[in-house]
């Protein structure tokens, strides 16, 4: 049974006032969900990330991180 199925069966057993009770939360939970923006996935925030950093960075990381190249900043 999908999951659809099994709610209506339960709701055919239940009496009006777990019905209205029911109803209530219902539309509680769907208005919740829509006044809540999504949450963005790791990979869009991660997307989101920007670097400051020089030309050759991604290229030379390695020797950035060891200390063998230095990031000087441009006096202007």
């Amino acid at each position: 049974m999908s999951t659809k199925e099994l709610l209506l069966s339960k709701i055919e057993t239940m009496s009006q006032a777990e019905l209205e009770e029911l109803y209530t939360m219902v539309t509680a939970f769907l208005q919740s969900k829509q006044s809540k923006p999504s949450e963005s996935t790791f990979l869009e925030r991660l997307s989101q990330i920007q670097i400051d950093g020089p030309e050759d960075f991604a290229e030379n990381i390695d020797l950035y991180l060891n200390g063998e190249k230095q990031i000087v900043p441009t006096v202007h």
